[in-house]
């Protein structure tokens, strides 16, 4: 890291901590595949956690940031503190706090908090701005109807971006059709609009030494509760007593089952544009399943 970047992120966290920090160690740290991330110091031994992309990703750490202080402001599940973010030297920055965090943890603390954390709602859908899911951007443009929400924001948006990367035949005509037949889907159930973490696979939470589940890596708006307890089911991660401290918290409608392919579908159709390949096959493989359980 040249001599520019060090001085301007030293000065943008010793602005935004109002007490001096001058950045004298960097260590990488992996399991992103996005960003650049470190844990940097000072020679006191504070440390916080930095990601680092080109300057236009700026948008992206703004969106992040939002989204870590939104869930914060509910004081049900902890996330990393946002300490600062901006460009500097060419590079957009986002600066956390550092978490000493482990794979094992209280998995049942962490159903009932993501379920209180599902309490809190709001009075449509969508959020107070547009993210990302991955690098693909995310719209959240508000909706009062769900199902409306769910045809024009998500899995709408997903299918135009498919078409413009040249995906097409299929994958577009079975897509419309599921379009289509979405209220189906919504027979006697109209869900709450909740706040979500957005993309809450197995590598996006953690746990504290003592326990304490920690979210991190958000994509939120306020959407049905369903959608974050189907992402949970997408890849895995997650044990049992997790799905069944949730559920003793806040009951899943007996619906569920049937909605949780078509709100995983929304993931997969982003992961065909974002990768492409057997994601494509794989998503149109899940409408024509969708399409062909209603009655």
């Amino acid at each position: 890291m040249n001599a520019k970047l060090l001085s301007q992120l030293s000065a943008a966290i010793s602005t935004a901590t109002q007490r001096p920090f001058e950045l004298r160690r960097m260590t990488p740290v992996g399991g992103g595949s996005i960003n650049e991330s470190s844990r940097i110091e000072a020679a006191d031994g504070t440390a916080y956690f930095l990601k680092l992309n080109d300057a236009r990703h700026q948008d992206a750490f703004v969106a992040e940031a939002v989204g870590l202080a939104a869930i914060a402001a509910t004081d049900t599940l902890r996330v990393p503190r946002v300490i600062a973010h901006g460009v500097a030297d060419g590079q957009s920055y986002l600066v956390l706090e550092h978490l000493q965090l482990s794979a094992r943890g209280d998995a049942r603390l962490l159903g009932e908090q993501l379920a209180a954390l599902h309490r809190c709602s709001a009075g449509g859908y969508g959020f107070e701005r547009d993210n990302f899911i991955g690098t693909t951007p995310q719209p959240n443009g508000w909706k009062k109807d769900w199902i409306d929400f769910w045809r024009e924001r998500r899995l709408g948006f997903q299918l135009r971006l498919a078409a413009e990367k040249g995906y097409g035949g299929e994958l577009q005509r079975t897509g419309e059709q599921l379009l289509d037949a979405l209220p189906a889907f919504f027979a006697g159930y109209t869900p709450q609009p909740s706040l979500l973490h957005g993309d809450l696979w197995g590598g996006n939470h953690a746990y504290l030494a003592g326990g304490t589940p920690v979210i991190f890596d958000p994509a939120v708006y306020y959407g049905d509760r369903e959608c974050d307890l189907a992402m949970t089911e997408l890849f895995g991660g997650y044990p049992a007593e997790f799905y069944s401290a949730y559920r003793a918290a806040w009951p899943l409608d007996a619906g569920y089952a049937n909605r949780r392919e078509l709100y995983n579908l929304y993931h997969i159709l982003n992961h065909a544009n974002l990768f492409g390949g057997g994601y494509v096959r794989q998503a149109e493989q899940m409408m024509r399943g969708l399409l062909s359980g209603i009655d």
